[in-house]
């Protein structure tokens, strides 16, 4: 069982400029969520799936996003 997971969020975090984001397995809404490379805490679970809903900036970052995102 894993404690957290990671996903791809088309915004990049502002620290490293990493997209890949790790947030716990539970994800509750205000479960924070920490770039995966560096740690930085970037937002709030419920933000970053606004986020995603809203769907990515460009068809490349949506291919980008079905690859990495598929089976979440």
């Amino acid at each position: 069982m894993t404690l957290s997971e990671d996903f791809r969020l088309p915004v990049a975090c502002p620290n490293c400029g990493s997209h890949r984001m790790r947030v716990s397995s539970v994800k509750n809404p205000d479960d924070h969520v920490h770039c995966a490379s560096c740690q930085r805490f970037v937002c709030l679970y419920h933000e970053a799936q606004k986020v995603l809903r809203k769907g990515p900036g460009s068809e490349s970052e949506a291919v980008i996003e079905k690859a990495v995102n598929r089976g979440g």
